[in-house]
């Protein structure tokens, strides 16, 4: 008698990529769609148009390579959300998180040589400076995980206000003790980081660097620890019902903070890989916006990490090309913005979708954050 064999970890992908894509994707089409008859009203070419914002972010080698630049934070953040997702939470603190993190590893970068009087070898200052970046990133969002667990504070509002503790605090320091010396600087900014605390670039003559390939490996051990780990498996237990949870011997309260760690420790990284891999320094106002734009890259993603991966590419995509599209069509570049917001009205109201390809629903339901509004 023939035994059935276990689906492979290729076909477990596959079929979770074929779930998850399809009403985004027709997401994508109708906010494409719909955008173009706008950009018609508005008297552009739509074709001209879409060509101007695929040339600008695909056309070339270093279309390529700024299109990737501006995915790596996206996909670093948007991890950060989505992991915060599958934990029944909302984290909306990426922005700050990922503002320590760069702070932090912009002050290891440039001071850490200093203090001890030498130079430190490559090998331990870039993990350095990225690692307390990403733990520090890690603690500011642990912060308001312990306050979820042991007060029951909602951790909207908590992070939403560790934004503003983050940011204006930020903006404390690089326009004081951390603000660069030289005499011609008037901009909010740190000292340029040591050689030893730079990640190199992929290719000779391009700025894409190897963090970018560090987020794409990040984005795969997110979706292994999720669904191949026990500590994933409590993490979207608590998400779904923690009361089942805590019934199952799960400690819901442990679970909760070390999601929000989790999540913070992503953020922080996508700001520490700013400092070491693009910048070289941490100035203000460079990051704003990456950890609201990575609410929806979660949301279009459905809090998958490859469909985050995705959703990452689309939104550098469309924020690189829209100069080149800008140019073509001399529309206005807020246009890009409408449409990411028609793509997520459509994701999010994905009944629309349904209703418009006539797809059938299975009773799948999306729960992004327990008591919301309760």
């Amino acid at each position: 008698m023939q035994t059935e064999k276990p689906n492979s970890l290729t076909s477990q992908i596959l079929q979770s990529i074929s779930n998850a894509s399809l009403i985004p994707f027709l997401a994508i089409l109708t906010a494409v769609i719909l955008g173009g008859i706008i950009i018609k009203i508005v008297g552009g070419d739509p074709f001209l148009a879409y060509k101007g914002l695929i040339q600008g972010s695909l056309g070339s080698a270093k279309a390529l390579s700024e299109t990737a630049i501006w995915a790596t934070p996206y996909i670093f953040a948007g991890l950060a959300v989505a992991l915060a997702f599958k934990g029944g939470l909302f984290n909306i603190g990426a922005e700050g998180q990922l503002a320590v993190g760069a702070v932090f590893s912009a002050l290891i970068g440039y001071g850490l040589p200093e203090w001890l009087g030498y130079d430190l070898p490559a090998i331990i200052h870039l993990p350095l400076a990225i690692g307390v970046g990403m733990l520090m990133g890690g603690i500011w969002a642990g912060i308001v995980g312990a306050l979820k667990a042991y007060t029951g504070g909602h951790e909207v509002i908590n992070t939403i206000m560790m934004n503003y503790i983050a940011l204006n605090t930020t903006s404390f320091l690089l326009n004081g003790v951390m603000k660069d010396p030289s005499p011609n600087n008037v901009i909010a900014r740190t000292p340029l980081i040591a050689e030893s605390a730079r990640i190199s670039p992929l290719f000779e003559g391009l700025r894409v660097h190897w963090g970018f390939v560090l987020a794409l490996l990040v984005a795969f051990l997110i979706w292994w620890l999720l669904n191949k780990t026990t500590l994933g498996f409590e993490i979207r237990t608590v998400g779904l019902n923690p009361d089942a949870a805590q019934y199952a011997g799960i400690n819901v309260k442990r679970t909760i903070i070390v999601t929000m760690l989790l999540s913070g420790m992503l953020a922080g990284l996508a700001g520490s890989i700013e400092v070491t891999g693009l910048n070289y320094r941490h100035e203000l106002g460079f990051s704003i916006g990456y950890g609201y734009d990575a609410i929806a890259i979660a949301l279009l993603g459905k809090s998958h990490p490859l469909g985050i991966v995705l959703s990452s590419f689309l939104f550098a995509a469309m924020r690189n090309g829209a100069t080149r599209m800008q140019f073509l069509t001399q529309l206005p570049v807020d246009l890009i913005s409408m449409l990411q917001a028609l793509i997520l009205l459509f994701v999010a109201a994905d009944a629309i979708v349904r209703y418009i390809y006539r797809i059938k629903s299975k009773g799948e339901r999306v729960v992004l954050t327990r008591g919301w509004g309760g």
